[in-house]
């Protein structure tokens, strides 16, 4: 919901942005849409000794994928809808990557974030963590597939679902306790009234 209130912001100021504004703005500008399910994608890369982040939303919509986002690099921001798999996507940023001599190192995916503006559902940003530099590239494949699929059909939850509920002792309140007020000051407030 906050969030939601900095992309209003940024609408209305035409600030310059980075990749991390420009996710929440892609979630703020499709809340609209119910049939385009958006989700955070993560790269860590590493070039000339020093380790880079980047973030894009993940973009599903009618059975193909692509990605809206911001970058010096108009291969590494947005991706049209044309992509049938995730993992295509994926290879196509990594491919991108090579192309600068970036070496992907992670690719952390989330899940999809609601459509409803005023949620305060936590965005989960990394729900699939992959260590793509360890890994062959049909590991990833088979991974990215996997999960994409769990995805569709709303497998997945937040973790925040997954953990289970205090059980609250039975007669106690979970609330700190407050403080009686002396006689006198509750006489005092009654007077005022």
């Amino acid at each position: 919901s906050r969030l939601m209130e900095t992309a209003k912001e940024m609408t209305r100021e035409s600030l310059p942005i980075k990749c991390l504004e420009a996710v929440i703005l892609g979630i703020y500008l499709t809340n609209g849409q119910p049939s385009v399910e958006r989700f955070p994608i993560s790269f860590k890369t590493h070039f000339s000794g020093n380790y880079f982040h980047h973030v894009v939303l993940g973009i599903y919509c009618n059975g193909r994928y692509g990605s809206l986002g911001m970058s010096r690099r108009s291969d590494l921001m947005d991706k049209p809808l044309t992509y049938r798999t995730l993992s295509d996507l994926i290879f196509d940023f990594e491919d991108s990557y090579k192309k600068y001599l970036h070496s992907v190192k992670k690719v952390k995916i989330g899940l999809y974030v609601p459509h409803e503006p005023h949620s305060f559902q936590p965005i989960e940003w990394k729900q699939l963590v992959l260590n793509v530099s360890k890994m062959m590239r049909t590991e990833v494949r088979k991974e990215l597939e996997k999960f994409a699929r769990d995805m569709r059909m709303k497998i997945l939850k937040p973790s925040s679902a997954h953990s289970p509920m205090k059980e609250r002792p039975r007669g106690k309140s979970l609330s700190p306790r407050r403080r009686q007020g002396s006689p006198q000051r509750r006489a005092c407030r009654r007077d005022k009234s």
